[in-house]
């Protein structure tokens, strides 16, 4: 039997652990997209216990713990921060297989020195030393992103934001650089319940005042730029499926008329109107230099009982199984033909899609940027073992594994950053298996390269950090 989680944990060749551990385990992070607040990284405040520390926002956890029956006011209600912890801690010792498991030990090991399994027996030990570590240390959010190496943190961001953090941020002598992700959904939302106050807002923000689709896009224009000057560099969209309906300017006029007077438009209507904005915007990103991510595939707040009840994000969305392959191409071929698409990172939620999105790399490849078109890495529900694997493997065998551009956090916690070490072994002992069995060839100095070049390497030069 295998010590539980020691220095080797995942590794299972020694090709495996030369990799990590010569190559992988020391490189810096670059964590291209996340949910971390801006605001709480420039206040630096310390956390009061490991529970506010971890259960604090945090969905996955949130799940599991439902998962096991454990009533909500463990999770989002009023329990008390000692009850949460040890809580979650016996919902955790059920999830075997389950990335949580592992995610959480790291944690503990990582920041902590905590090595004992966390379960409902150690639980109120572990409580009592974790608090311990943080009234004697120092758990700020600043000082936990530079103990981790990280050198980038990119957040996600509204157009109409201000980016007050990020200017006061970039005033400090930090280690690392705090950027902001353009994320236009609510923009693009136009059956939102929400909407028509978002476009007042945008206009607003924009000093534009928004009568037409066209008004749409000057604004979301001018905001762009307003990022591009505080160092953005990456957009962000998420959609169910890809939208693609072409529409001429008279229609979309209409459309959008039609929705601002609090009509609901048909799915076609939103299709077409999400197109115009995406296309337009497609452009300006290719003008700026930015790197677009979409995000392809979740299925949002399907439990309408507690999304009355406590909110969006708080662990009620699952995978979608909706056509991909075809308005997905359609999208990006048509800012193809008019030289404007740009660089872009595909991320899909359904595993169904692994091999439609890493061949879809290949149609749209240029010398623009190596491997322009990416394959983002397995993201939410599929940041597994499973899932990691399998999205490597997808784009090994049809790609360019050794230009994929990486592991990010996709997080609101400032100690997920374990999450890299866990995708590390994982690709470690992939790469590793590999040249054990003879299937790719052992050259050090291209191994290194190329482990390097995943870690950290690739990311910094595809979005043009350095």
């Amino acid at each position: 039997m295998k010590a539980f989680m020691d220095k080797d944990f995942l590794l299972d060749s020694d090709t495996a652990k030369m990799l990590f551990h010569d190559y992988a385990e020391n490189m810096p992070i670059c964590d291209y997209h996340c949910h971390l607040s801006p605001k709480e990284i420039f206040e630096n405040e310390q956390p009061e216990s490991i529970s506010q520390l971890w259960l604090s926002g945090d969905h996955y956890k949130w799940r599991a713990m439902r998962s096991a029956g454990i009533d909500e006011k463990y999770c989002t209600g009023n329990a008390s921060p000692k009850e949460k912890f040890i809580a979650f801690a016996t919902a955790l010792q059920y999830a075997a297989g389950n990335p949580l498991y592992h995610w959480a030990h790291l944690e503990l090991q990582r920041y902590f020195g905590i090595y004992t399994p966390l379960n409902a027996k150690t639980a109120e030990d572990i409580y009592e030393k974790a608090n311990t570590a943080i009234a004697q240390g120092d758990f700020r959010p600043q000082t936990l992103i530079a103990r981790s190496n990280v050198k980038y943190v990119c957040t996600t961001d509204d157009p109409i934001d201000d980016l007050k953090y990020h200017k006061l941020l970039a005033e400090r002598d930090l280690p690392f650089k705090v950027l902001p992700s353009f994320r236009p959904d609510k923009a693009l939302n136009i059956n939102s319940d929400d909407f028509i106050e978002y476009i007042h807002k945008l206009g607003e923000a924009a000093d534009i005042e928004i009568g037409s689709l066209p008004d749409v896009v000057s604004a979301l224009y001018s905001r762009a730029e307003y990022f591009s000057e505080c160092g953005c560099k990456i957009s962000d969209q998420a959609f169910e499926t890809p939208p693609y309906a072409r529409a001429d300017n008279e229609e979309l006029n209409e459309i959008f008329a039609k929705a601002m007077l609090g009509g609901k438009v048909t799915r076609l209507e939103e299709e077409k109107y999400k197109t115009a904005i995406m296309l337009a915007l497609g452009v300006k990103y290719h003008q700026l230099g930015w790197t677009m991510e979409i995000h392809i595939g979740a299925m949002r707040n399907n439990n309408t009982k507690m999304f009355q009840a406590i909110g969006a994000d708080t662990g009620f969305d699952s995978v979608g199984d909706g056509a991909v392959a075809k308005p997905l191409s359609r999208l990006l071929n048509s800012l193809e033909l008019v030289c404007s698409l740009p660089k872009t990172i595909l991320f899909n939620l359904n595993d169904k899609d692994n091999t439609v999105l890493a061949t879809m790399l290949g149609n749209f490849q240029s010398s623009e940027a190596e491997s322009k078109i990416q394959f983002g890495p397995a993201w939410w529900f599929l940041d597994t073992m499973d899932g990691m694997t399998a999205q490597m493997k997808a784009l090994g065998n049809l790609g360019i594994l050794g230009k994929f551009v990486g592991m990010e956090t996709d997080s609101r916690s400032f100690t997920s950053y374990a999450r890299h070490e866990y995708f590390r072994r994982i690709m470690c002992r992939l790469i590793g298996g590999w040249v054990e069995n003879g299937m790719y060839a052992y050259d050090e100095e291209i191994l290194k390269e190329i482990i390097q070049g995943i870690c950290y390497n690739n990311a910094v030069k595809y979005f043009g950090f350095e």
